[in-house]
């Protein structure tokens, strides 16, 4: 067991406890989202820091795409698994985005969060994954499926086997 503390460069307390490989990867990964984030990106350190294992990040559509100056929230939630395991990664709020890949309860159909995850990935690369998934949407429309999954899905959608058919969107 190691003893860790984490200073944030935004006011708040440090974080303080014993350390586990998975916490010393989510406190790298907050440090670097925090020092560099992508633009639009910010990481809500209050919430991370309440909890290493549930991070809410703050994203904005970028410039010239179809949601310019739109703003949404992502809630991650990493398992005892992580890096092994991907983390849980969903829309909240009132602001999901319409989007052929995004259905209205947040749950995003996007590989990177399933079959091809890969503990290489990072929270950063899945960022910049989901705003190039976001800024290369041609029409706002929710999946063909989207009534039907919302009614009948898991409340992780971890849980669901997604078939990747259409990445032209």
């Amino acid at each position: 067991m190691y003893l860790f503390v984490v200073e944030f460069p935004t006011p708040s307390v440090p974080l303080r406890g014993p350390c586990l490989p998975q916490q010393k990867r989510l406190q790298k990964e907050l440090m670097s989202l925090l020092k560099e984030p992508p633009a639009g990106v910010t990481v809500d350190v209050d919430t991370a820091h309440t909890k290493l294992t549930e991070w809410v990040v703050h994203m904005e559509g970028a410039a010239g795409t179809l949601y310019e100056g739109e703003k949404f929230q992502l809630q991650f939630k990493f398992s005892p698994k992580y890096p092994f395991d991907s983390p849980e990664v969903i829309f909240v709020g009132d602001n999901i985005p319409v989007h052929p890949h995004i259905y209205s309860n947040g749950h995003i159909c996007l590989s990177i969060l399933t079959e091809d995850w890969s503990p290489a990935l990072s929270v950063q690369a899945i960022c910049l994954s989901i705003i190039s998934m976001l800024s290369s949407c041609k029409e706002k429309k929710r999946p063909p499926d989207n009534s039907y999954y919302v009614k009948t899905c898991s409340a992780n959608p971890k849980k669901t086997k997604w078939w990747y058919h259409d990445d032209t969107v």
